[in-house]
């Protein structure tokens, strides 16, 4: 196990396969061009580190006509990167946190396909105080006003129970350095805000914008402020 970690370590730590690792969190799958476009680097030599990454089982490839698609190979493995963010230190500001100017990608963003960042985080903590979700010593747990809550939003909680992933769980947010949720509830939840648009995708970008109906929503049905 320990000499498995550390080809794992020393695999993600090249800057290169860092960055493909770092632009798969879009939650989309890339061609090796596309990659190598990102990582300012040539097709030789992607070609090298995509393969590494590949027979490692931390990405799989899926062929498409003529096309190859990278993406990760679990969940697990995006959730896992985010989470390394954390231990990034905190930038030093000299600035009051009142008066700071927030970056979009810190306010509101996908942690691969789930919402994080401010409102990612604000929207796990209203959930919790009005006690739809429990923070267990086990985790997330949803209690039987949260079930009612879900489902008359229409996120199929019965459904996603069956599916052989994380059902509901805390994610460590590494701008906000406090968890929000992630599991398949967490992505239901994301994607039906993007479905009603409460919020939207920014190109390029894992950035999204909250919309004026979503401001409005957020107000009305968590008490949230955006």
């Amino acid at each position: 196990m320990e000499n498995q970690f550390k080809q794992i370590a020393t695999l993600i730590g090249d800057p290169t396969r860092a960055t493909i690792m770092w632009t798969l969190l879009e939650g989309k799958a890339f061609t090796a061009t596309e990659l190598a476009i990102a990582v300012t680097t040539s097709p030789q030599n992607i070609s090298m580190h995509l393969t590494k990454l590949v027979q490692a089982n931390l990405l799989v490839v899926e062929s498409q006509g003529r096309h190859k698609y990278y993406r990760f190979a679990r969940k697990e493995i995006a959730y896992a990167i985010e989470a390394m963010i954390s231990l990034v230190p905190p930038s030093i500001s000299t600035q009051s946190t009142k008066t700071e100017k927030i970056s979009g990608i810190k306010h509101c963003r996908t942690c691969y396909d789930h919402l994080a960042g401010k409102v990612g985080v604000a929207l796990t903590d209203s959930l919790l105080q009005q006690q739809l979700l429990l923070d267990t010593s086990g985790g997330f747990e949803i209690s039987p006003e949260g079930e009612k809550w879900f489902t008359e939003f229409g996120i199929p909680l019965t459904v996603l129970k069956q599916q052989k992933r994380s059902f509901l769980r805390p994610c460590l947010d590494w701008s906000e350095r406090r968890p929000h949720m992630a599991g398949s509830v967490a992505t239901a939840l994301l994607d039906k805000m993007l479905l009603e648009n409460w919020l939207r995708k920014t190109k390029d970008s894992r950035a999204l914008t909250v919309t004026a109906k979503g401001k409005k929503e957020f107000q009305s049905r968590l008490g949230i402020t955006i």
